[in-house]
């Protein structure tokens, strides 16, 4: 990449200086892409593609400090392991704190894909935050469809049952949703006649 370009590399806003047919300047902020050793402006994104970002990734977070917090012994918001395994696992414990972390982990990486990491990589980002997409309405389908035993093998509860057809496969069709959304479509870029001004704080 340019060494002229170092200065704003990692800045996702720019201030772009356009010029009049009269030589007058005029500033606006626009969001850059990079990518083949080269800079450009890109569309920005909708508003409601930033909303479903911070609702996708949010929920994922906090999907992933719940299952944290159960593979540290909590049973929150249940009120014994027993009660947490009924509805959560639909088997007879919890499943042990590695399992708990692992999942906990999976979902914390998916919420940072929804959230715009990495940056720097637009097509990478895309291609996970698809993925995880994909993966959520795998597992809402399942879930409705009352085939959830498919992934879950020890998943025979009734309690279970019922929360996942009225709550886990809904939540994870609306996370499925809101995911696909906060990736976008991809953006369009190219130079006018421009310079870049100053980068703006991100």
């Amino acid at each position: 990449m340019s060494s002229g370009l170092d200065a704003v590399r990692d800045a996702k806003t720019i201030l772009l200086t356009t010029y009049k047919r009269d030589g007058t300047p005029v500033e606006t902020p626009v969001s850059i892409a990079f990518g083949g050793g080269r800079a450009a402006p890109c569309r920005g994104r909708t508003s409601a593609g930033g909303a479903a970002e911070a609702a996708a990734s949010a929920g994922l977070f906090a999907a992933a400090g719940l299952h944290a917090a159960w593979g540290a012994g909590s049973a929150w918001p249940f009120p014994d392991r027993a009660a947490l395994a009924d509805a959560v696992t639909g088997a007879a414990e919890v499943p042990g704190p590695g399992a708990c972390f692992a999942v906990s982990g999976a979902l914390a990486a998916a919420g940072a894909l929804t959230a715009g990491w990495p940056a720097r990589y637009p097509g990478l980002h895309r291609a996970g935050v698809v993925a995880v997409a994909a993966v959520l309405a795998g597992r809402g389908f399942l879930g409705l469809a009352g085939q959830t035993r498919l992934v879950s093998p020890g998943a025979t509860s009734a309690t279970f049952t019922r929360l996942d057809r009225r709550v886990y496969s809904p939540l994870c069709l609306a996370l499925a949703g809101l995911s696909a959304l906060s990736a976008g479509p991809p953006a369009r870029a190219g130079w006018g006649q421009a310079r870049v001004g100053r980068h703006l704080p991100r």
